[in-house]
């Protein structure tokens, strides 16, 4: 069961995220922005640690022992699987060109401002709660393993009330 906080979230991100294309165009574009978030702040190198994967800290490990602290606490289940994925695109994201990288962030970003554009007709929740950003990766996560699930969201009713 959800943490009443988390939960809130959910709820809150969920209703910038009602139609069914937008939240496919985010199934895709999600895990392709972290993989290239990942990768990108993994370019950065900050001090040489010769036990460390490369020989060096990276911001994109510190960036991600920051959300895994953010993803466990929200909940040990959920965060693990997201944060298993993080750790995941580090050799992917190594291993990959630096063109393909920054073709594949224009292609993620594109894919979900698209979603919020064409079909939700609303911004992306992150633009007004920075959280979000975090917030996505476990909504989704949620939403397949069942933790959460997508309840219709009623229509304004357009008949008029009785006196």
């Amino acid at each position: 069961m959800l943490k009443p906080p988390i939960a809130a979230l959910f709820d809150e991100y969920y209703s910038s995220h009602q139609h069914p294309t937008n939240r496919l165009t985010h199934k895709v574009a999600i895990p392709v922005i972290i993989l290239h978030i990942i990768a990108m702040l993994d370019w950065v190198k900050l001090v040489a640690v010769p036990v460390l994967p490369g020989g060096v800290l990276t911001l994109g490990m510190v960036s991600w022992a920051l959300a895994a602290v953010w993803y466990l606490r929200a909940d040990v289940k959920l965060g693990l699987l997201v944060v298993a994925f993080m750790a995941a695109c580090f050799p992917l994201g190594r291993m990959m060109p630096t063109w393909s990288v920054v073709a594949i962030a224009a292609f993620g970003w594109l894919i979900q401002l698209a979603g919020h554009a064409v079909w939700e007709k609303k911004s992306p929740s992150f633009l007004t709660n920075l959280v979000h950003a975090l917030v996505g990766p476990l909504f989704f996560v949620a939403v397949l393993f069942g933790d959460y699930v997508i309840k219709p969201q009623q229509a304004p009713s357009t008949t008029p009330a009785r006196a």
